[in-house]
């Protein structure tokens, strides 16, 4: 009997460790899936008759892609969503993406459930590479505009932007208004430890992270793809 305990505790160590790795796995591709649909938002923002400015794009140095994010409200109204960051380097190439997510309420007459894609385009990359600190408020911390809309800028386009962050929501293929004031942007500690390995903060991915992965790839090809 001693024998074939000893022969089956392998057996039971392999299966531990199959189900462990499975786990961390699955885990894995719940972000990668989270990149493939910020890749998908910027895709279906570029097919768009109005078009997030080429000109704003080009002097940006940081994007927020919260795909899906849920804007619920009866009076008081609530907004979750999870996403990604990006900062564009010295040399013009966006950084790998670090996770976040967004949460926030706001007052006024509104009623239902909707969801809708947002992408916040900053002007700055310092917010983003702070972002590990603390969370950051918008409409406190930052300030939020509504970006301007066109794929050509002109003259009456404020293009010297004033706001820190400019923001653009879709819903079902149209652009859509939505209150960001009183949203809080963190890090998502734990997406982030899952897909990188030695995951510390955020701004040792935007600075040192490389990481070969299509899904990566295929949204920094969509990023420029825009300007």
């Amino acid at each position: 009997m001693f024998f074939k305990k000893v022969r089956s505790l392998p057996f039971q160590v392999m299966l531990i460790a199959g189900m462990c790795w499975s786990g961390a796995s699955f885990a894995q591709d719940k972000e990668v899936d989270k990149i493939k649909a910020a890749a998908a938002v910027i895709n279906d923002f570029s097919e768009m008759k109005e078009n997030i400015p080429s000109q704003l794009l080009a002097i940006s140095k940081g994007i927020i892609i919260v795909p899906k994010m849920i804007n619920a409200g009866l009076i008081v109204g609530g907004k979750h969503g999870k996403g990604l960051a990006m900062v564009k380097k010295d040399n013009g190439e966006w950084s790998d993406p670090v996770f976040i997510s967004i949460t926030g309420g706001s007052f006024g007459p509104q009623i239902g459930v909707q969801a809708v894609d947002l992408v916040l385009v900053f002007k700055s990359s310092k917010t983003l590479t702070e972002i590990g600190k603390g969370s950051f408020t918008l409409g406190g911390d930052l300030s939020v505009a509504a970006g301007p809309m066109g794929r050509s800028s002109s003259a009456s386009t404020d293009y010297k932007l004033e706001a820190e962050v400019y923001s653009y929501s879709r819903s079902k293929g149209l652009f859509a208004g939505i209150t960001l004031n009183g949203a809080a942007l963190s890090v998502d500690s734990k997406a982030n430890s899952t897909f990188y390995s030695d995951f510390t903060n955020a701004n040792a991915v935007f600075e040192n992270s490389q990481i070969s992965n299509g899904a990566i790839d295929e949204l920094r090809d969509q990023l420029d793809a825009l300007n």
